[in-house]
């Protein structure tokens, strides 16, 4: 809001160098950011320390460790201009992100209302959408670095392959597989057994399945 406020244009917005206030106002936006990303790969490390394996797949340890990465260089070289887009919109996708994070951890209480996990996933997802458009944009009409332009395009392109297969495998295949397991068929001797060994018409019965014939026993008396 602060930097919205001061007159950033969701367009072309040069990165200013110079130590006016409202530069080094952009420069400490973008360090707290930077600090945020250590928290994420902190949420790694609690992950691994409290024996949650499954969580860390390789979108999750990708994700986390090259943000913090990618964040670095921006705050070294490109610390402001059109950067505090890409910000602003990480950071709303975060705020919803860990409030689903926050709710869920409050107990199996409050699991019926958590209904919307996969649309954590899909806001995720629109968020790299739109930064794929919004870093060609810049790529093509604004004066700014190239480098650090095509790089955000890449790594958008990167994410959006990586979360929509995160959301088939999660929510896609994992229901088809739990709808074909819901499907109860009918055991194929149980079939035999039922149309062969009973005589509806007649009233009839015959021998069931395992049935043996009897065999005498030596010495036995017969019944």
């Amino acid at each position: 809001m602060s930097s919205y406020l001061a007159g950033y244009s969701l367009g072309c917005q040069r990165v200013d160098y110079s130590n006016s206030p409202l530069a080094l106002r952009m420069a400490n936006v973008c360090w707290v950011y930077y600090i945020s990303k250590f928290i994420e790969v902190a949420d790694t490390v609690f992950f691994i320390l409290r024996k949650k394996t499954k969580q860390l797949t390789f979108l999750h340890v990708f994700h986390h460790g090259s943000m913090m990465f990618n964040w670095w260089l921006c705050v070294r070289f490109i610390a402001g201009g059109v950067t505090w887009f890409h910000a602003m919109l990480n950071s709303f996708v975060h705020v919803v992100m860990y409030s689903y994070y926050g709710l869920s951890a409050l107990g199996p209480s409050v699991q019926p209302y958590l209904w919307w996990k996969k649309y954590v996933t899909k806001i995720q997802m629109t968020q790299f959408v739109v930064v794929l458009f919004h870093s060609t944009y810049v790529t093509l009409f604004c004066d700014f670095s190239q480098f650090f332009s095509l790089m955000a395009v890449s790594y958008a392109i990167i994410m959006i392959a990586l979360f929509s297969n995160y959301y088939y495998q999660q929510y896609v295949r994992s229901r088809r597989s739990a709808a074909g397991k819901a499907k109860v068929t009918t055991p194929s001797h149980k079939v035999a057994f039922s149309n062969n060994n009973y005589l509806a018409s007649s009233g009839n019965r015959t021998s069931e399945p395992g049935d043996q014939p009897r065999r005498r026993i030596p010495g036995s008396v017969p019944a």
